[in-house]
């Protein structure tokens, strides 16, 4: 029999072949297989399945007796420490989804193997934007949402064009080093510091502790590889991966900018090894370049535009994982994160730069006290600090004029706790605390109380429920902008969220959910855009201050249908509906959010139609975002206005077809990936800015820019 190594499930149409006679059996739909008329003894036996490691093994024909095989997911790797669940979904929080096995892999893309990409295509998450990683969440953009690796909040993990919000992005994480990543649309657990919408955890794995082994692949966007093997007789494992990237044939496919080129590069590596049985340490490095370069096109761009540019990424990190006692599971862990840019125009003067550093430490904490009771807690701690400038070009004396400039160092401290009670036999869970923070620039301290309850009503059917406060600092380039200042206040969010959720069957699950979200203090610059004000054409301030103007309402529902097995059709299909209202308090003006997107639906469907053939094909759709700024009016006629974001974009839609064929050879296989990404050719588009308007008219030229159109493409990977 073939199983699968994590949930247990039967794998049917999996290839079972004995080397030495070249015999081959399919598993059916149990899992079961019979070689029959071996002769060799012992037999060698590889077992492989898409979407899975192949294994090998021996076994002597002469026993009579059944083999059960263990097929690990090929985003995963044989470890001392793999997590058995009972069930497709019982490493999941409850108000959390998460990316398991092969749809990592599957939803990551061939152009850009990027794992955040990934996340874009989970239920409940906004689209409409594909050049770049970053994602949006009920009406809030991704300033507000934290990518935690190992526990660790990530400030800026991206290759892309710094000082530029509209550049394209992608993820500076590899997906060959990544474990899990977990979405929470809402409500984060408490051990989630310093953001007010939502989390995704994302969790490095170990290399192979067994054996040696390696991956190599190409697409048309980079080519990586990756090695791994173990320390110390398996007490301990390594693993190195990198990657290139060459991304001219994408950017020439869709971009209209002449002479755009943009590339990256990447390291990333990490040791794990066991001190003792009850004490294991790990070293994790992730470094980093990426860079612009428009020199062939150095006589079409203007004084201001980014010509050349260069971005350095570098996050060194050091875990402990002890459990002392049965009962008291403890991660330590401390890091040191820096980030780095500069911008320059066609006569390579200086335009922006930024310096971005960050020391870090990091507890999380599990003490199981008594058999139905457990303490989560733990705290972190983070000396931070950011230099940086924006300036813009002029023809004739000064030169140049500084926008704006900062320069500070800060502490940012908070600890939390949250207890966990199970009651009734396991039928009604409950969880509260919350979490204390401070920051030492503006000496404010936040208080975040939460609570959270799951009520199995019967087998198969949840409940769930979740309230919480959450505090976010303002960044240092906002405390120490020209245009800040160190008394601003921290961005307050308060949760309340409840969802049932029915099991149809042991692997396939209905999930729907009700939210409402309200923010106070978010920053903004009132009478920073240009617009119609008092029945007059006002410009815009470039000096506009920061303040905590902003008091936002956001609520909606969503639901989706899952199915995650091992076997025949896999994936999700999900809708969501959402209103996100803002009140600008200092000018008494109510708009919609800029991510406001009453409408989404998302749908990713996998089938293996052979033991190595995987077909898999997802379709993304989304009301437009508005139109950000105080315009109105039709394409190509727009003018000033006195309301904010009344326009919207059309409709984005987009749906990409994947396809994976496993080629096996005898200690090493190759598979061919071949895809295609807007495979109707959709004409979506997104926005800019506002370029420009006619002080006298109020006209307005507002900047949009072409997405993806029909890409194909094709990747190739050899694992060894």
């Amino acid at each position: 029999m073939v199983r699968d190594a994590t949930t247990r499930e039967p794998i049917a149409r999996a290839l079972v072949r004995d080397l030495n006679s070249g015999k081959q059996a399919e598993t059916g739909d149990k899992g079961r297989f019979l070689l029959t008329g071996l002769h060799a003894s012992p037999a060698s036996i590889q077992v492989s399945c898409a979407g899975y490691r192949p294994l090998r093994l021996t076994a002597s024909p002469d026993e009579q007796k059944e083999l059960e095989i263990a097929l690990i997911p090929d985003t995963l790797r044989h470890s001392e420490q793999l997590q058995v669940a009972a069930g497709p979904y019982a490493l999941e929080s409850p108000n959390s989804v998460s990316l398991a096995g092969s749809e990592l892999r599957n939803l990551a893309s061939v152009l850009a193997d990027d794992p955040l990409r990934a996340i874009q295509g989970l239920p409940g998450v906004n689209t409409g934007d594909d050049f770049q990683s970053q994602i949006s969440l009920r009406g809030a953009g991704f300033q507000r949402i934290g990518v935690y690796l190992d526990g660790v909040l990530l400030h800026s993990p991206f290759h892309t064009l710094q000082a530029d919000p509209t550049s394209a992005s992608l993820s500076i994480l590899s997906s060959d080093l990544l474990e899990h990543a977990e979405l929470y649309s809402g409500a984060p657990p408490a051990r989630f510091a310093d953001r007010t919408v939502g989390a995704i955890d994302v969790r490095l794995r170990d290399g192979d502790r067994k054996k040696f082994t390696g991956r190599a692949a190409a697409s048309a966007s980079n080519s990586s590889i990756s090695l791994e093997g173990p320390l110390a007789a398996g007490r301990g494992s390594w693993l190195v991966s990198a990657r290139k990237s060459y991304l001219q044939y994408i950017i020439k496919a869709s971009s209209d900018e002449p002479g755009l080129a943009f590339g990256f590069s990447d390291a990333q590596g990490r040791l794990a090894y066991d001190l003792t049985p009850r004490h294991a340490v790990s070293l994790s490095l992730i470094n980093g370049r990426s860079g612009l370069d428009r020199s062939g096109a150095q006589s079409l761009v203007g004084l201001n535009t980014f010509f050349e540019s260069g971005y350095a990424f570098t996050l060194a990190k050091i875990g402990s994982r002890a459990t002392p006692t049965s009962t008291l599971v403890m991660n330590q862990t401390a890091a040191w994160l820096r980030e780095r840019y500069e911008n320059r125009n066609r006569e390579r003067n200086p335009l922006a730069f930024g310096h971005y550093g960050e020391w870090i430490a990091n507890s999380d904490n599990t003490w199981q006290f008594h058999e139905n009771a457990a303490l989560v807690f733990g705290g972190t701690l983070r000396r931070l600090r950011d230099n940086g400038y924006v300036d813009r070009r002029l023809a004739a004396p000064p030169f140049s004029a500084r926008l704006d400039q900062y320069r500070g160092h800060g502490l940012r401290g908070g600890v939390h706790a949250a207890p966990q009670l199970t009651l009734w036999h396991g039928k009604l869970q409950l969880r509260a605390g919350g979490r204390a923070d401070y920051h030492s620039v503006n000496e404010r301290t936040a208080w975040s109380p939460s609570a959270a309850a799951t009520w199995v009503v019967r087998s198969g059917s949840q409940l769930n429920a979740a309230w919480g406060s959450y505090a976010q600092y303002p960044e240092l380039n906002q405390f120490y902008s020209r245009f800040g200042n160190t008394r601003l206040l921290p961005e307050r969010a308060n949760h309340v969220q409840a969802g049932w959720e029915q099991r149809l069957g042991e692997r396939t699950r209905f999930r729907l959910e009700a939210y409402h979200r309200a923010d106070r203090d978010l920053l903004f610059r009132p009478l920073f855009e240009p617009r119609i004000l008092a029945g007059r054409i006002y410009a815009g301030s470039n000096a506009a201050p920061i303040v905590n103007s902003l008091r936002g309402d956001f609520r909606g529902m969503q639901f989706f249908v899952q199915r995650r097995s091992s076997n025949g059709l896999t994936g999700w299909v999900s809708y969501s509906y959402s209103v996100s209202k803002l009140r600008d308090d200092a000018l008494a003006l109510s708009f919609l959010s800029d991510f406001d997107q009453r409408h989404t639906a998302n749908v990713f469907l996998s089938y293996r139609w052979k033991p190595t053939v995987n077909f898999s094909g997802r379709w993304l759709a989304g009301s437009g975002f508005p139109v950000r700024g105080f315009v109105r009016g039709t394409n190509p006629q727009f003018f000033l206005s006195e309301q904010r974001n009344q326009l919207r974009l059309p409709t984005y839609h987009r749906m990409d077809f994947r396809a994976n064929k496993t080629f096996l050879r005898r200690g090493w296989h190759i598979t061919l990936y071949a895809e295609v990404v807007n495979l109707y050719n959709r004409d979506n588009v997104r926005f800019d800015e506002v370029r420009g308007f006619d002080s006298r008219t109020g006209s307005a030229r507002l900047g949009f820019d072409k997405l993806f159109p029909v890409l194909p493409s094709a990747g190739v990977s050899i694992e060894f």
